[in-house]
């Protein structure tokens, strides 16, 4: 007979395990839609190369993800696995997001990929460890709805944050001085290490589950054989590509397309503050349909919506604020339910295998994360230059603002529709995980690693 399972976390608890998400957010977003911008317009350099820099920053870090997520998998320290790999992580990337953010007025390209490359391995090993760990909180199928909501709901409050502090700083035109990116940098270094050690001395981290260490073959083997995994993961390269272009596009979109640079900061608000709201609505919605239904439904109704996007021109703001808004509403969906589905998966390895692999697996959760980024940064950024697009130069040309709209706009949509035929018929509803929860306690009893003592 399989023993309880430890209960939820309290609310504080859980409040203290959403903490890092705050700074972890207000770096994130910064250096993937504002960084590319500031280093091409403040700095001088060319779309192209920037655009080139981040891809092969991307590339090089993707090498790094599955060796991180199984070594993770194999530390064993007293205080929990999970926990010693973000205390290790925080300063590595702390650091990095400083110089990045605050480059003097000389910094070039090799500047960027040297302390980009450490900002994305400080931030893949933290990041890995701290949403691994969230998975690992919670063995109920609902409960893992309600940890990824609460960490994703700090998150969203980081990238409001993240939108507010640099447009109320101002970005400037150059970059000598104190400025927006920079006051981020700071934030970060001084935020970002007091809210990991927060956590870790608060939160509890569950034992490893693991019966058996699996060898290099077998380990593949049961990875190649998860087909729930790979149907959820292919999806999610799908959406995230989907959702990476316009946000890449976006700041460009605004102040070129529609002819509204100074509402580029507000519109982002909005749009991520809609995103704060819309996570009671998708925890509802899962708990109702489940959450890979949700999460269909919230994709489609995304294709509906942003279709008009297109359409757009000079002085539409009220239309494409409400887009935001709609749009916004439904990113709670994206943020919260794919992940939580992630946790479900695992549980199909670790029942197979008798090895616990949860970093492995967001390991490579965040490839496709990144591999999404890279391609939406290295594709569209040469393109928009190929097409003699030039931000900041005024009104672009009829075929270069034709070029950006069809890339912000419609060209997501297949990616989109193509996450959908995959995820709903997926295989993992409630009853399913629970079943697998069976057998996993039928093998191995739980325990739980508490901020001080192993019980």
């Amino acid at each position: 007979m399989a023993r309880p399972q430890a209960p939820a976390l309290p609310a504080w608890r859980l409040a203290l395990y959403a903490l890092p998400a705050l700074p972890l957010a207000a770096l994130a977003l910064p250096f993937y839609v504002i960084v590319p911008s500031f280093y091409a317009e403040a700095l001088g350099l060319s779309l192209a190369s920037v655009g080139t820099a981040l891809l092969a920053i991307r590339i090089l870090d993707a090498v790094a993800d599955p060796i991180l997520g199984w070594a993770s998998d194999r530390l064993t320290p007293a205080m929990g696995r999970r926990r010693a790999l973000m205390l290790v992580a925080t300063p590595v990337t702390a650091i990095s997001a400083f110089m990045v953010f605050w480059p003097g007025a000389g910094a070039g390209i090799g500047y960027l990929v040297l302390w980009g490359l450490g900002l994305s391995l400080g931030y893949t090993a933290l990041s890995l460890a701290y949403t691994a760990w969230g998975a690992e909180i919670s063995a109920d199928y609902r409960g893992r709805a309600r940890v990824v909501a609460a960490r994703e709901a700090v998150t969203l409050l980081g990238t409001l944050l993240a939108i507010a502090l640099p447009f109320a700083v101002g970005l400037g035109v150059g970059a000598a001085g104190f400025h927006g990116l920079a006051a981020m940098g700071v934030f970060v270094l001084i935020a970002l290490p007091l809210a990991s050690l927060a956590c870790v001395a608060g939160v509890p981290e569950p034992t490893d589950r693991t019966r058996e260490r699996l060898g290099l073959r077998a380990g593949l083997r049961h990875l190649s054989a998860n087909r729930p995994f790979l149907r959820l993961v292919v999806a999610f390269l799908l959406n995230g590509i989907a959702n990476a272009i316009p946000a890449t596009l976006f700041l460009y979109f605004v102040a070129d397309r529609i002819g509204a640079a100074a509402l580029q900061g507000p519109l982002l608000f909005l749009y991520f503050l809609c995103g704060v709201a819309g996570l009671p609505l998708a925890l509802r919605c899962a708990g109702r349909f489940g959450k890979h239904r949700a999460w269909c439904g919230a994709m489609a109704v995304a294709c509906l919506v942003f279709a008009s996007a297109g359409w757009l021109g000079p002085g539409d703001v009220v239309p494409f604020a409400l887009i935001c808004a709609f749009t916004g509403l439904l990113l709670a969906f994206d943020v919260a339910l794919p992940p939580a589905i992630q946790a479900d998966v695992i549980d199909v390895d670790t029942a197979a295998s008798g090895e616990q692999r949860s970093g492995l697996y967001f390991a490579l959760w965040a490839l496709a994360t990144k591999l999404a980024l890279a391609i939406a940064v290295g594709v569209t950024f040469p393109l928009l230059d190929w097409v003699g697009f030039k931000p900041g130069d005024g009104a672009p040309s009829a075929e270069a603002g034709a070029a950006l709209a069809m890339l912000y706009a419609w060209v997501p949509i297949p990616a989109k529709l193509a996450a959908i035929a995959l995820m709903w018929g997926f295989p993992l509803d409630e009853a399913a995980q629970a079943r697998l929860r069976r057998q996993i306690d039928a093998g191995a009893a739980p325990a739980v690693v508490s901020p001080r003592t192993q019980v």
